[in-house]
């Protein structure tokens, strides 16, 4: 069985890095990071026009007809990017929103008893309760960010408000399949992870051959020799977990995914961090916001000790 991408599907992801590297370089990234976070209309609206979110609707319903595993190249290089936003349950609930396909409408994820990201501007939210879903929206939206706390996010690309823990007194439009939407927004979560650690990589490989130390670069050290090493071995599984995964789309395959991606891109910020030394911990320096939007989003769609259950209970 052959794995290779299509010529089609990598025609697709040099358009979104193109895409998001004219649109979305690295000084409105930090902007954006610097303004505490939020969604950009504007932007939002042009990932809309270009089929962000309406990828996977069927064509008759105006989307784009493609399938899982295109989403996952697309979520590779928005994690690549640090492309902050709502994105996975934007594209999740696209046939379900109105407007959301054409970037209208930002949809944000609530999931019971954990605080919600980009609360304020969400036109809609995607709840998610055990296997149920269902899209919030309207005056149910509204009183549930009446009742919202802001609180500090680690992130800066995310402000978190904190809900009540119990959400079931907001009704909304029930969604089928809620295992199978956290199942593929879990999927998604991990290609975004995968792409922060293959960037937290190809950052320490770059500053291990430009930084100098003693007449040559840090990169013949051996000690730094082998956290690039590591960071590549963590790199690789965990893109042929993501690419598996979405190919099955089978729920124990994404669990193992979003597992390994999560490792990935926290460990490899962290080692990314340490090539970098002292400059690595400065605020000018890309790597901790890749950090802690890592450390945030292993705690979305599919924690780790949910997915080791989930991977435990097929064992049995």
């Amino acid at each position: 069985m052959d794995f290779q991408l299509s010529e089609d599907q990598r025609a697709l992801r040099a358009g979104i890095r193109g895409l998001l590297a004219g649109r979305f370089d690295r000084d409105r990234m930090r902007a954006a990071h610097e303004r505490g976070g939020g969604v950009d209309r504007a932007l939002w609206r042009e990932l809309g026009a270009a089929g962000f979110f309406a990828l996977r609707l069927p064509e008759a319903a105006g989307g784009v007809g493609l399938g899982l595993p295109e989403s996952a190249l697309l979520f590779e290089e928005i994690g690549r990017a640090l492309l902050p936003g709502p994105l996975a349950a934007t594209q999740l609930a696209a046939g379900a929103v109105k407007g959301a396909a054409e970037g209208e409408a930002v949809v944000a994820l609530a999931e019971t008893g954990r605080p919600v990201g980009h609360l304020e501007g969400a036109d809609a939210l995607l709840v998610l309760d055990g296997g149920s879903a269902r899209v919030v929206a309207g005056r149910a939206l509204r009183r549930l960010v009446g009742e919202a706390r802001p609180v500090r996010s680690l992130d800066p690309g995310t402000p978190l408000w904190r809900v009540p823990p119990d959400l079931s007194g907001y009704e909304g439009e029930a969604l089928p399949d809620g295992a199978r939407l956290r199942c593929e927004g879990a999927l998604l979560a991990a290609a975004e992870q995968l792409g922060s650690a293959t960037r937290s990589l190809e950052a320490a490989v770059q500053h291990a051959g430009e930084r100098e130390q003693f007449g040559a670069p840090i990169g013949a050290f051996q000690a730094v020799k082998h956290l690039c090493a590591g960071m590549l071995v963590r790199a690789e599984p965990a893109r042929s977990a993501v690419y598996a995964a979405a190919v099955t789309g089978d729920p124990v395959e994404a669990a193992g995914a979003k597992l390994l991606a999560d490792e990935a891109a926290v460990d490899n910020a962290r080692d990314c961090l340490q090539v970098h030394g002292g400059m690595g911990f400065t605020w000018e320096a890309d790597v901790h916001l890749r950090l802690k939007r890592a450390w945030l989003r292993s705690g979305q769609w599919l924690t780790a000790a949910d997915a080791e259950e989930v991977l435990a209970a097929d064992l049995g």
